[in-house]
């Protein structure tokens, strides 16, 4: 038992003194350097992109956009995103922008100041479409935002047991109301970050922080479209989660880097680091709920009666 005793934390000494290496602490002599471009939009189809500028800025070694992923999606509970929205690629609907933090490009640069200049000068064209911001409006799939899903609805849960009816005839008093639980940014200390290179045995190495590696290995190995074995993910230190590393953010970009300078015939590791602005824009948020409950209940306090409506707006 360890209650009343003052336990040893096995990882304490490396954080107290800086000795603890998280992803943005992996260094290397020839390391090249990654920023993302977001889409800005919380829904548009991409015309137009011209990355003619930024291609001229000295230092930049690479460009990624949609049409340089082999398996254009991702997704833990459903493939319905896109690695990156742009043209040419043939997942449908990824030329549609869904939210501000859509990836549209990767910068690959001799430095992250040449990263984020060259990204600055990427010109894009855009066609606006109906912005849906209620999702009991959502749920009329007037405007059907993941079209090969055929609804804005992913799952219908109903739940049913025992006699309702009987139930609200016991109760001696019957409280309702409606509740809203808001979108929540994590905010965890430590962005998001990572180093990606193909290691010794020909693997594509991933560096990063997360909470599923079995995960982030079948999904970059999926939208790489190589073996699972041929994918390796390796954790560092973890500057907090709360949910917010479970979906993807910098991993299947980073392998999709180091595939392609592979193929370039350019053996560097690449580094991506996030700002804490680019951490709010880019990663996964922990979904609002929308609650309507009402409940039977005794004198005594016995419930008798639950029902309960929760639209959980992802």
């Amino acid at each position: 038992m360890s209650l009343g005793k003052s336990l040893y934390k096995i990882d304490a000494p490396g954080k107290v003194t800086g000795a603890t290496i998280y992803p943005n602490d992996i260094q290397a002599t020839d390391m090249l350097h990654a920023k993302l471009l977001f889409s800005g939009k919380p829904h548009a189809r991409m015309l137009r992109m011209d990355t003619r500028k930024a291609e001229a800025v000295e230092g930049v070694v690479l460009i990624l956009k949609a049409a340089d992923v082999p398996v254009n999606e991702h997704g833990l509970t459903i493939m319905d995103q896109p690695v990156m929205v742009g043209l040419g690629s043939a997942k449908v609907n990824s030329d549609v922008s869904l939210w501000e933090g859509d990836r549209v490009a990767m910068i690959v640069a001799e430095t992250a100041e040449a990263a984020a200049q060259a990204r600055d000068l990427i010109e894009i064209e855009w066609e606006e479409l109906p912005v849906l911001t209620d999702p009991y409006e959502a749920m009329k799939d007037e405007t059907v935002l993941h079209i090969e899903h055929g609804s804005n609805i992913l799952k219908h849960y109903k739940i049913r047991k025992g006699e309702m009816a009987a139930g609200w005839e016991e109760a001696d008093i019957v409280i309702e109301g409606r509740y809203q639980v808001p979108m929540q940014e994590h905010a965890y200390l430590q962005p998001e970050a990572g180093v990606s290179y193909i290691d010794e045995e020909g693997r594509i190495t991933v560096e990063v922080a997360g909470q599923w590696t079995h995960e982030d290995q079948g999904l970059i190995a999926h939208a790489l479209d190589v073996p699972v074995e041929q994918v390796r993910v390796i954790y560092p230190a973890i500057g907090g989660a709360f949910g917010g590393r479970e979906d993807m953010s910098v991993q299947i970009v980073l392998g999709l880097a180091a595939l392609r300078l592979q193929e370039m015939g350019i053996k560097r590791p690449v580094q991506i680091i996030w700002s804490r602005e680019e951490s709010i824009i880019g990663h996964h948020k922990r979904h609002q709920v929308f609650v309507h409950t009402k409940w039977g209940a005794k004198k005594t306090g016995e419930l008798t009666a639950v029902e309960a409506e929760l639209v959980m707006d992802a």
